[in-house]
């Protein structure tokens, strides 16, 4: 069981950041200087209040130990494709949208082994696993940075061929991620069961809180409506694949998914319970705008 989650997981987010790339194009990541604002916005809203914010939370709730550590797992992890999807069903700016989530996956690659080991003492003290830092963030280069290269890659020199294969590499990506988080919630079953109560609500509250700040965070810097929900979005939708992933990864000797990797899992379910609501609303809120013609 060990073995194949070692191989499957990181294999399956590989693939997973592949169909990510796929999606990408270079002037994907020159919009970052065409569209600055947004872009500053999404940022701030990622790497510094989202990661607050769920420090703030867990701090007033009850929830300690590895599971501490892995919703901090979660805030610190960047958004992923379904971001993209749902900023596009709100009607949001999905230019700004992929900017942000291919710019700050390979972030992430540097900023998510520094903060968890961070947060593992912060939640964990003496009990906190031994996090090579430097092995994380190789590990992450391999599955993350590497994968999205190839993608963008790929769209660039065979965009005929990237065309054609990019829904059905959607397809088995979204079918990836969906046996992914079944076997999470599996695999830690008894400790899903006996944290559920407190667990819950701390990934419910901390979904609906950033999707707020985030849409405030874009309306300070004075973003225009479909900016202000791609950073949103942005900044409420993680990569709960990654998520999971880099908990399995910080607790290697483990025979299945470690508790590092169920705050991630349980993500993967309740973030379209409380984003598509928001999705929905966004959306009636921009077709009420368009003039009747």
């Amino acid at each position: 069981m060990g073995v194949l989650l070692q191989v499957f997981l990181p294999l399956s987010l590989a693939f997973i950041m592949f169909s990510l790339g796929l999606g990408l194009t270079l002037a994907d990541f020159a919009r970052v200087f065409k569209q600055p604002r947004a872009f500053v916005a999404g940022m701030i809203a990622q790497i510094v209040v989202l990661p607050l914010t769920a420090y703030i939370i867990l701090r007033f709730s009850s929830l300690e130990g590895a599971l501490a550590v892995g919703v901090m797992i979660l805030a610190f992890s960047p958004g992923g494709v379904t971001s993209n999807i749902m900023t596009k069903l709100a009607g949001g700016a999905v230019a700004v949208s992929i900017s942000l989530t291919a710019v700050v996956s390979l972030v992430a690659v540097i900023t998510v082994p520094l903060l968890t080991a961070w947060a593992a003492d912060a939640f964990m003290g003496t009990a906190a696993p031994d996090i090579n830092v430097t092995n994380l963030a190789i590990s992450m280069f391999a599955i993350t940075a590497v994968p999205v290269a190839i993608g963008v890659a790929f769209r660039h020199y065979a965009t005929q061929v990237a065309d054609r294969i990019e829904a059905i590499i959607s397809i088995i990506a979204t079918v990836l991620f969906i046996v992914i988080v079944v076997g999470a919630l599996a695999v830690n079953w008894s400790t899903f069961a006996a944290n559920i109560g407190k667990l819950g609500p701390v990934l419910v509250i901390l979904n609906i809180v950033l999707l707020a700040l985030g849409f405030g965070v874009a309306s300070l810097t004075k973003l225009s409506d479909d900016e202000r929900i791609a950073v949103a979005i942005e900044a409420g939708v993680q990569n709960a694949t990654l998520g999971i992933t880099v908990g399995s990864l910080i607790a290697e000797a483990a025979t299945g998914l470690p508790p590092f990797s169920l705050p991630s899992g349980v993500y993967g379910i309740t973030m379209y319970l409380v984003t598509l609501p928001f999705v929905f609303w966004m959306k009636s809120r921009q077709s009420m705008r368009r003039p009747n013609i």
